[in-house]
């Protein structure tokens, strides 16, 4: 058996031994095995059992921490009678042998729930290999696990890296076929597609994913204007689209083809208007952007298809002739949500942008309310999800949050004023307090921007309220977004071509960096769950039923914003020296991951010393304690407050393990590029010589140029990709008004190519060169005649400007300057062609709220992290080793999306030479650049 898709790590928590040794023996019957365990306390309670999953490639490792707690609350397992298939499972197991599976469960006397679908490739496969299988089962403590035999049940196209490189459980987003090739003639369709619900920016990236990619694979799309209204209507509110028609779409927010509330398709004389526009503009296949009432819209007019046809018949409205070619519809839902409230997926399109309008509009309000030393309530959108507000609360360095998932104590206006009284005798100037607009109390009583107001004013601050409103719709939609809805839109096309009409409507979603195909309606059914569990106040289960990261996320939160937590504190003797340092080029998250790690380690009884200006300054002794005020507002700070500059340790190794010692040092995290992993090494290849590198020492990858092994992304690299957007449409804008001009844009990123691709995706560049494929004559002189030939065609007097992005070391001989000279010269006058070098401006200015989120994330793993590996090795002897002493492999590790992986095992990952890793998992997504900027109309 083979694993687990979309996790790393998984805590389980047994109440009793019994249950704890069922655990490990459940587990273990499926392929678990046993790698770490600590034994060294009572039989009651502190065991700890490690099982990991050793997967083979594709798959990705798993690992299980099987705890002992009598604290843990153990859950109830869901009624047989019900559909297991519509509860929120707590994996997905891949396994080649799913007949395996049930005798194994059988075995064990586990019940369970099976159930077979037909497989989609019938071309290809064998007669086993079509039929989809999954069995829902419960373990010995309740959590519901799911056992199937396909990785991604609905959709055989998942992306991962190319070809021409090494296939690795290090990369989430998977492919197995190539989405530049056309599909084959008896596969051609029509496909409808429209948004629906609340605009969200990224949906305009959608429907030029979806059309320009629809027409590559030989199919024709149709665009459906003002959502199910225009499907209703027919006529004119449903046109042919081709390439041309969705040019200038990336960048725009909203929805270019408009979106409206339609009454009429919730009936069902409306739904059969639908189905006959439908069947006379030939659509057979319907792709839906929008939110749970547009998807569940949606999948009603599928259910009801064959019937609707049928009545249309009965009716004379269409001949059987006519009707016989559309037996079936089938289609893919996207979600296009700025609340991220849909469960089965981490995101949702448009939720970061509209992320990134609070955080812009809060950061301006915090600088007034500093100055007046004034208290701002701001409220946020969310009525039934609280994501937008805690991500807001985080990013922003808020002082409280209230979301519907969490509602306060039953006594919070009397905690919260307690808080903010801390805060403010610490030396903190100002007051922010987030509130999503479902915020409730524990009665279910709406919380009021007003009344917090009132309570804030009682106690002397002088409180504003300010209500964002529709400002957090608005605007262009950021490089997350903006790749996160090309994406998807590609994997819809996908998915439309795989369907059989046995096939569940799928949802296209994403888990971790996968891109992911569910049920739709399933995860419909989950996200309607969450209201009913706040309106049963069972707000643990609403909780969870959020992304992964939600509750955690919280946590987090609370450990950075309440000052003297006395329930985190560990005990005295547990008490820590940590040390913090950059090192390597500034990076937007640098700031927001030291400011975490402050203040979680204030508030477990550590102490957190800051080493500024790298190892320089370490030797010259510029350390100090950081208190909890000293890193206020840093979340929103760019740069590097600390210092920081290229110098490796070696230098003076001996010095660096003296001063280490003096300073008496337990543990290290290090913030930072390739230089901080490679100093990383250093210290621990120097263990037997120094015992002062014997303690935990873990690194947070932060470089734009995303070139660390061990993690998919790199803090910094959201931030700069952004300001690379943001600079390329101007240039864009500029080369559109001066009309046939070429800009020639050179980026950062040395040997890696990441930021180069990905901002080719963003932005809508003709061609990206990177390193990993390099420059050739015969390629500049494709681009040339594409050129040429797209120039030629363009409407007199209506030319676009276009985007070459080229990264700073793919070519010593084709340099910017040369490039741009020969498409100049090439041009022969059909175009002018400009360079520019976006140079330091990558590196940002304020984090982007996504690397804010993930360095918070990340920061906190570091401490348990670091308390992992130290607590065990503790000493209270007088020794001339540190109080700490550890020197497993284990406790020198790099830490990323997926979890921290040994630094001596990611030696084998690393190309030393050009500084990066082996592993290019994007490197795939160079062709999507190409596929969606250069292919023609048939």
């Amino acid at each position: 058996m083979s694993l687990l898709e979309g996790l790393s790590h998984i805590v389980l928590t047994a109440k009793t031994f019994e249950e704890y040794d069922q655990c490990i023996k459940f587990y273990g019957s499926f392929g678990f095995q046993t790698v770490s365990q600590n034994t060294n306390t009572t039989p009651t309670e502190g065991l700890v059992n490690y099982l990991h999953l050793f997967g083979k490639p594709p798959i990705q490792n798993i690992t299980l921490k099987i705890v002992l707690s009598p604290d843990a609350t153990k859950k109830s397992p869901f009624l047989e009678e019900k559909d297991w298939r519509l509860e929120h499972a707590l994996m997905n197991s891949v396994s080649s042998n799913i007949a395996g599976v049930e005798e194994n469960l059988k075995s064990l006397n586990f019940s369970f729930q099976k159930y077979t679908y037909p497989g989609s490739d019938l071309s290809n496969s064998s007669q086993d290999e079509l039929i989809h299988t999954e069995i829902y089962t419960h373990d010995p403590l309740n959590n519901l696990i799911v056992f199937t035999n396909k990785p991604v049940p609905f959709s055989k196209t998942i992306y991962t890296t190319s070809p021409k490189v090494t296939n690795s459980s290090d990369s989430f987003i998977q492919k197995s076929d190539d989405p530049t090739l056309p599909s084959l003639k008896s596969n051609k369709k029509r496909i409808g597609f429209l948004t629906s619900g609340g605009d969200a920016p990224g949906m305009n990236a959608a429907v030029r994913s979806i059309v320009r990619v629809a027409t590559s694979r030989g199919c024709e799309a149709y665009a459906i204007f003002e959502g199910y209204e225009g499907l209703v209507t027919g006529g004119d509110m449903i046109k042919k689209f081709g390439w041309a028609d969705v040019r200038g779409y990336l960048a725009i927010g909203g929805t270019l083809i408009g979106t409206a509330r339609c009454s009429s398709f919730r009936q069902r004389s409306g739904r059969l208007s639908a189905a006959l526009n439908l069947v006379k503009n030939g659509i057979d296949a319907l792709i839906v952007c929008g939110g749970d009432g547009t998807l569940t819209g949606a999948d009603i007019l599928r259910q009801e298809w064959p019937g609707l046809v049928k009545e249309l018949i009965d009716n004379g409205k269409l001949t059987t002739e006519e009707a016989a070619p559309y037996e079936t519809l089938n289609i893919v839902g996207l979600v296009g949500s700025i609340d991220n409230d849909m469960t089965s997926t981490d995101i949702t399109i448009g939720a970061v942008t509209s992320l990134h309008r609070i955080c812009e509009a809060v950061d301006c309000i915090s600088s007034t309310a500093a100055s007046h030393s004034r208290a701002f309530v701001i409220e946020v959108m969310g009525r039934h999800c609280g994501w937008l507000a805690l991500m807001a609360a985080i990013s922003n360095d808020a002082d409280f949050v209230f979301i519907p998932e969490r509602p306060p104590s039953e006594n919070w206006e009397s905690e919260m004023c307690k808080i903010i009284k801390k805060h403010r005798l610490l030396g903190k100037r100002k007051t922010i307090i987030i509130v999503a607009e479902g915020a409730i109390d524990r009665k279910l009583e709406p919380i009021k921007s007003s009344y917090i107001k009132d309570i804030l004013t009682g106690i002397g601050l002088d409180t504003r309220v300010t209500t964002l409103g529709h400002i957090q719709r608005g605007g262009r939609p950021c490089a997350y977004d903006r790749n996160l809805a090309t994406i998807q839109g590609v994997e819809a096309v996908n998915a439309i071509l795989q369907a059989t009409p046995e096939t569940p409507s799928p949802m296209i979603g994403l888990r971790g960096n996968k891109i992911t195909c569910q049920p739709l309606m399933k995860a419909v059914e989950l996200t309607h769950q969450v209201e009913v569990a706040i309106s049963k106040k069972d707000f643990r289960r609403a909780t969870d039923l959020r992304d992964p990261e939600f509750a955690e996320d919280y946590a987090a939160y609370v450990a950075t914003t309440f000052v003297d937590n006395k329930d985190m504190l560990v005990p005295e003797h547990q008490r820590l020296r940590i040390g913090i340092l950059h090192i390597g080029a500034p990076a937007g998250g640098m700031n927001p991951a030291t400011r975490t790690a402050v203040r979680f380690a204030l508030n477990r009884g550590h102490t957190p010393v800051a080493i500024y200006n790298g190892f320089s300054g370490l030797l010259e002794e510029n350390v100090n304690e950081l208190s909890w005020i000293d890193v206020d507002g840093w979340s929103s700070k760019g740069g590097s407050e600390l210092g920081t500059n290229r110098s490796e340790p070696d230098f003076d190794m001996g010095m660096v393990a003296y001063q280490m010692q003096k300073q008496r040092f337990d543990a290290l995290l290090f913030i930072g590029g390739f230089e901080a992993y490679h100093s990383l090494i250093k210290l621990y290849k120097a263990r037997e010589k120094y015992p002062a590198f014997c303690i935990p020492m873990i690194c947070i990858p932060a470089t734009i140029s995303n070139n660390v092994p061990g993690t998919d992304f790199s803090l910094g690299t959201d931030t700069s990709l952004n300001a690379i957007v943001d600079n390329c449409d101007a240039l864009k804008q500029s080369a559109s008004a001066s009309r046939r001009r070429v800009f020639v844009v050179e980026l950062h990123g040395g040997q890696c190519g990441y930021l180069t691709a990905l901002s080719g995706l963003a932005t809508g560049a003709t061609s990206s060169y990177i390193p990993e494929e390099g420059i050739s004559l015969k390629t500049l002189q494709n681009d040339v005649n594409h050129l040429r030939r797209r120039y030629k065609e363009d409407k007199k007097g209506n030319s676009s400007g276009r985007l070459i992005l080229r990264n700073e070391c793919v070519s010593d001989t084709y340099t910017t300057e040369v490039i741009a000279n020969i498409f100049k010269t090439e041009g022969k006058g059909l175009y002018d062609s400009r360079t520019c070098i976006l140079g330091h401006i990558q590196q940002g200015g304020a984090p982007s709220p996504v690397d804010r989120i993930r360095a918070t994330r990340l920061a906190v793993k570091c401490l348990y992290f670091i308390e992992q590996y130290a607590f065990p090795s503790m000493s209270t002897e007088q020794t001339m080793q540190p109080k700490v002493y550890t020197n497993t492999k284990e406790s020198a590790s790099v830490i990323g999306v997926e979890g921290e992986k040994p630094v001596d095992d990611l030696l084998k990952d690393t190309d030393f030479k050009n500084r990066k890793s082996k592993k290019a998992w994007w490197i795939h997504l160079k062709d999507l650049v190409e596929l969606l900027s250069k292919w023609e109309d048939p």
